[in-house]
């Protein structure tokens, strides 16, 4: 993030190489369409050039950073980067319990609703920003077992919300 905020192009090429396609696969969980989902990576990566200098990893792993500008890009009336992520620290994420917003509520609602193991898994990977190796590590459990819970979880999620976000 050093390089990015100092204008190294080669950085940011980098970086989206890195998360890229994890941005583009939150934003098609958000967004009804791929191309307000590639509206949205453009986004993202703007913000994150344009917010690069306040980058801390004392305070945050990059895969946080990231995603919770994704998140706050993507998700309907989400609070601006300069209020929710700029101040951000580990121990002090934004989670859905903080949102205020209906969507929200009903996300936290379905999530609790899940499975142990997807629960946590999604909570971790997503809202958390680990890995899922770090997941996987963490819970002791083979990394396969961990991408199987999210994706059951995900596809389980997407499935019971259509319902709560139909207009």
């Amino acid at each position: 993030m050093h390089r990015v905020a100092s204008g190294d192009q080669q950085a940011v090429a980098e970086l989206y190489d890195r998360f890229g396609a994890l941005v583009y696969k939150v934003a098609r969980q958000f967004l009804s369409s791929q191309a307000d989902a590639e509206d949205a990576v453009q986004e993202v990566f703007v913000r994150l050039w344009q917010t690069a200098d306040r980058y801390d990893p004392r305070r945050a792993k990059l895969v946080t950073w990231v995603m919770l500008i994704a998140r706050n890009a993507v998700r309907p009336g989400a609070a601006g980067i300069e209020g929710d992520v700029a101040n951000t620290s580990p121990d002090n994420l934004p989670d859905f319990q903080s949102q205020d917003d209906e969507r929200s509520v009903k996300l936290r609602r379905r999530i609790a609703e899940l499975p142990e193991l997807q629960r946590i898994v999604i909570e971790r990977a997503y809202l958390q920003g680990f890995t899922l190796r770090e997941v996987s590590e963490q819970l002791g459990a083979p990394l396969g077992t961990v991408k199987s819970a999210l994706s059951r979880g995900l596809e389980r999620l997407r499935d019971r919300t259509k319902s709560d976000w139909a207009v």
